[in-house]
């Protein structure tokens, strides 16, 4: 979302996101997302191109490390009960597949005690994996017979291993079995303190990587962020030092903030760099798959149904959720096509792209209209719809005679996402 956006969801659909996600999965348009590996030589002192491996703030550029994408995880169902399926889920590093082990990350070393410990406590005990969503589809005798919540009832008679009252069971693989074991890690003989590396020192070279990686339009989104969030705090020595900041990571990036604040922009106490941009790190300029994606149709009771039926019938092939946007609710043309947004109810975050095939005299139309050119959003028209656009030579803005041809257009559009152009327009 732009800026805008986000502003405008926490008060006019603060459940949008969720709601859009559980609206997807029922719609058949699961969401995915790749799951990649980054693999570096396992060298003593833990880096990898002069980066700390250990330090979490710090990231290897993709073209350092290419991505090896060894999985895909798809969210193919909603859940039938919210609590028993998502509050109850026990999520835990130390959940380990056997082959894969843990590094000495020291955010990852601290979290492998206190989610366990979170669990226990968050769960009523540390019985939490009996609770059907985190129960293993593979029976499993682990000897934890005793505990708060225990709702499974063991035989034998033996809580401990080994033992020889219930013959040894249950007894654990052998190595022969192929059984994993940990890769036993010689240490070399060294002091132990509460210290970080000096690598960890380094506060501003990958910020100032990330910022040069961006677009042009991103770097203004950045910016003004920072003006924004700057600009609601009322200390000026916070704001000074917030510039300061900036000036380490950027001069262009603190020289445009600082004229939004009226203050005067400090020069770099380091040395800035000169990183190479890494491409990986923007997320614009690809093209994405428009499953899913909504478009809203602007009509009313003088629409043409036939031709609305062909644009719904149209989106919907492509695998897009078509939403009706009228005057009124209930249906138009003697019940042939339901309304799902009134132009009291539509606003334009709701939307990746609007069709208008009516241009009603309301003003909230042109209120729609206005922040669908502000969010970048895609545009089209055919017929009477065009007069509700107003500039149609606008990057982003589509218009043909007939509701196929639109359609084709705008998906065309959708699947840059946003009409990042018109931003610098």
């Amino acid at each position: 979302m732009v800026w805008e956006e986000a502003q405008l969801i926490n008060g006019f659909d603060p459940d949008f996101h969720r709601r859009d996600l559980a609206d997807a999965i029922e719609a058949g348009a699961y969401p995915e997302w790749d799951l990649g590996v980054q693999v570096f030589p396992d060298t003593p002192e833990q880096m990898f191109e002069g980066i700390d491996l250990l330090d979490p703030t710090k990231i290897v550029p993709e073209e350092l490390a290419p991505v090896q994408i060894i999985g895909t995880m798809a969210l193919n169902a909603n859940p039938s009960n919210f609590f028993a399926e998502t509050e109850q889920v026990a999520f835990h590093p130390g959940h380990l597949v056997p082959g894969i082990d843990v590094t000495d990350d020291p955010l990852l070393q601290g979290r492998l005690f206190s989610y366990l410990d979170t669990q226990i406590t968050r769960l009523g005990g540390p019985n939490f994996a009996q609770i059907p969503i985190n129960r293993t589809h593979a029976p499993v005798n682990d000897m934890l017979r005793d505990g708060f919540h225990q709702h499974a009832v063991h035989t034998g008679v033996a809580p401990y291993r080994p033992n020889s009252l219930d013959g040894g069971c249950p007894f654990t693989a052998s190595l022969e079995d192929g059984a994993f074991i940990d890769f036993p890690h010689e240490l070399p003989v060294a002091k132990k303190e509460r210290a970080a590396a000096r690598s960890f020192d380094d506060h501003f070279s990958q910020v100032r990587l990330f910022y040069v990686s961006l677009s042009e339009v991103e770097k203004q989104h950045v910016a003004g962020a920072y003006t924004f969030e700057l600009g609601k705090c009322y200390e000026q020595a916070i704001k000074e030092r917030g510039l300061q900041e900036l000036a380490n990571i950027d001069r262009d990036l603190c020289a445009t903030v600082a004229a939004g604040l009226g203050l005067p922009a400090p020069e770099p106490t380091v040395p800035l760099g000169d990183p190479t941009p890494s491409p990986a790190l923007s997320q614009v300029g690809s093209t994405w798959p428009v499953d899913g994606r909504v478009v809203g149709i602007v009509a009313d009771d003088a629409t043409d149904v036939g031709e609305l039926q062909a644009a719904v019938r149209a989106l919907d092939a492509a695998g897009v959720v078509p939403l009706v946007i009228a005057p009124h609710g209930g249906t138009l043309g003697a019940g042939a096509v339901p309304v799902s947004r009134t132009f009291l109810t539509a606003r334009s975050i709701e939307f990746d792209a609007v069709l208008f095939v009516a241009s009603p005299a309301d003003a909230r139309v042109s209120v729609l209209v206005d922040e669908l050119f502000r969010h970048q959003k895609a545009l089209g028209a055919w017929g009477a719809g065009t007069g509700a656009l107003g500039n149609t030579a606008a990057p982003g803005v589509a218009t043909a005679s007939d509701p196929q041809t639109l359609v084709s257009q705008v998906l065309e559009l959708l699947g840059s996402h946003r009409v990042w152009e018109r931003d610098t327009v």
